[in-house]
Formats: C-alpha cells, structure tokens, sequence
C-alpha cells in the first residue's frame, strides 16, 4: 500500500518560515513528478510547486521568491520551504506523488496557519 506522510504545519505568524516534509513508502519506483499543493478554507485545491524527475521545477505565481521545492534526486521524499509567509497561505498543504503511467497518490495533509 502506498502511503504519503507529511509534516511540519503549523500554527505562525505572518513572515516566519516553515519547512514541510512528505515521505512516501510503499512504492518500489521513482515518483515521476512529486508536489505540493494547497487548499485554502473554501476553495479548490491549487499546486504550489512541483518538481520532476527530469528537474523541471514549477511553482504558482504566488510560490515564486518565497518557496523552494526540493527532492533528493530519486528519492520520493520531498520538501517545501516556504519563508515570508502570508495569511493567504493558510490552508491544508497536500503532498502528491505521481507515477510515470499518470496514476496519483496523495498525502492525508498538513494544517498550515499563518496569523497577521
């Protein structure tokens, strides 16, 4: 059974860090691409930053300058370090991992509050 784990939510302040974590076990390949994604009270889920096996990494505009995503070469273990954080950034943070044939597994998610 494959499982994703994140960690590292939290509860801070407008412009502290955090740094989330999201290990993966059960799956006997290389994920082809592993991301993070956000979900804010009320609204869709929305990628925040991904990175693939071939090293193109994506972040949304709002990411850009303030995350950085990184894995450890093939390892499906990711993380998410996210500085200078916003009240906007509060929502349930879901790490994905997706196979080469297309097929998605998700994290349970980690609760990220950031208070003004």
């Amino acid at each position: 059974q494959v499982q994703l784990v994140e960690s590292g939510g939290g509860l801070v302040q407008a412009g502290e860090t955090l740094i989330l974590s999201c290990a993966a076990s059960g799956y006997p390949w290389s994920f082809d691409v592993m991301a993070w994604y956000q979900q804010a009270p009320g609204k869709l889920r929305e990628l925040v930053a991904s990175a693939s096996m071939s090293g193109l990494i994506e972040y949304s505009d709002a990411a850009k300058g303030r995350f950085t995503i990184s894995r450890a070469g093939g390892a499906n273990t990711v993380y998410l370090q996210s500085n200078r954080l916003r009240p906007e950034d509060t929502g349930v943070y879901y790490c994905l991992g997706r196979s080469r044939s297309g097929r998605d597994f998700w994290g349970q998610g980690t609760q990220v509050t950031v208070s003004s």
